[in-house]
Parts: C-alpha cells; structure tokens; sequence
C-alpha cells in the first residue's frame, strides 16, 4: 500500500519517507495530508516491518537509488523503543559520509501508539499534521516536536528544514 503521490519528478528535489510500521506510515501520511505540503514533492514508502528491515530495504534498495537521483532526501521513519542513543549511532553507521546530508532518522521515542494516547489525538494523522504544521509554521520549541517522546528529534528537523523547507511547502 502506498500513501503520498507516485507522480514526483525523481529529477527535481523530492523527499522519500520509510516508515518501519503502520502507526508511522499513518504519522507520514497525515504529514503529506496538512495543505501547504507540496504533494508532488513526497512519497510514503510501503512499511517494511521493523527498524532492522527500515535500515536492510535503505542499504539494498535506496543507497543505490540515492546515487542515481542526487535531488532525493530520505527520512527513515522508526519507533526507537526507548533505545535511541543505541538505534541512532547503529543506523548512523549505515548512512554513507556522501549521504549523511541527504538522510534523516525521525521518530517516537517510545511507540507512536504510546504518543497517540498520551496526547488523545483523534488518530496518527493528526499527529502528522499537527507536525507539519509546526515545520511549516517554524514552531518546533514549543510545539509537538516538543513532547517528551519527540523532542529527541529536534536537531534532526532543524537540520532538515534548511534543506527540506524551500521544496516541500506550497508557501512560505
């Protein structure tokens, strides 16, 4: 199952999202949904089951893909399971020195579902949009991104939104 727009040009700058599960997939999709998102400019990637099979699909598939289409960013989308210090540097290992400034590793701290009902969103996607909203917005002190199971993520959206930002928004 795909969600986002299949209709990109691989030519011009365009964002892959790998979600390692349903509950990101949801989270990715509800990101594309916020209205000043550039549609033809991302793709949510079909869930690959897992952060080992996110980090087995980015080295056999997307590694070569990402050489052959210079303009293409890749978030890799995963739960890190309380283990963030130890899941970050073994996925950093992977992300070749040529790629490092084209790849981002986002995620919940703990589980989306446990972010979900700590927050009493009405579903994934709106915890995506909401996060759109604050990229857009420019709001990430503050703002969801500062929730406890998500603010470990802020450098990584700050480093992505020099590069993401002047593609991926309809307006700024």
């Amino acid at each position: 199952r795909r969600c986002g727009v299949m209709s990109l040009n691989k030519y011009q700058e365009h964002l892959f999202v790998l979600p390692e599960d349903e509950a990101n997939e949801k989270i990715a999709h509800g990101f594309t949904l916020f209205h000043e998102i550039a549609n033809r400019k991302i793709n949510v990637l079909p869930i690959v089951g897992g952060w080992l099979k996110v980090l087995d699909d980015f080295k056999k598939v997307h590694l070569s893909e990402m050489q052959n289409y210079p303009k293409r960013l890749m978030v890799l989308l995963i739960d890190f399971d309380n283990e963030y210090e130890d899941k970050i540097e073994k996925i950093k290992v992977v992300i070749p020195t040529q790629l490092q400034n084209r790849v981002f590793v986002l995620g919940v701290l703990d589980e989306p579902e446990k972010l979900n009902s700590r927050l009493g969103f009405t579903g994934f996607e709106t915890i995506g949009q909401q996060l759109a909203k604050d990229c857009y917005e420019q709001k990430i002190d503050g703002s969801l991104w500062a929730h406890d199971h998500l603010k470990h993520n802020i450098p990584e959206i700050q480093r992505m939104q020099q590069i993401v930002r002047p593609f991926l928004f309809i307006s700024n």
